[in-house]
């Protein structure tokens, strides 16, 4: 899909620059970054919905605490030595 987009002159230099360094096309370079900077985020807003149902160090978790121990419990025993 083609697209215009506007971005200020030193960013749009400084990735002509990388681009050209790299041996790719301007799409390519910002196919590239989009797809990174999107996954990025994706990966974020896991990591959030994780935090809400499990609390972000594991205190507040938002799961029944019965079913938590036995998640637990249902862990293999691992010797970290």
């Amino acid at each position: 899909m083609k697209t215009a987009i506007s971005i200020r002159d030193d960013i749009f230099e400084a990735a002509e620059g990388l681009a050209r360094s790299l041996g790719m096309s301007r799409s390519e370079l910002y196919s590239t970054a989009v797809r990174e900077f999107v996954s990025r985020h994706f990966r974020r807003r896991v990591t959030e919905r994780l935090n809400e149902v499990y609390g972000a160090d594991g205190s507040d978790s938002a799961l029944d605490e019965e079913l938590q121990a036995l998640q637990v419990r249902s862990l293999p025993i691992e010797d970290w030595k």
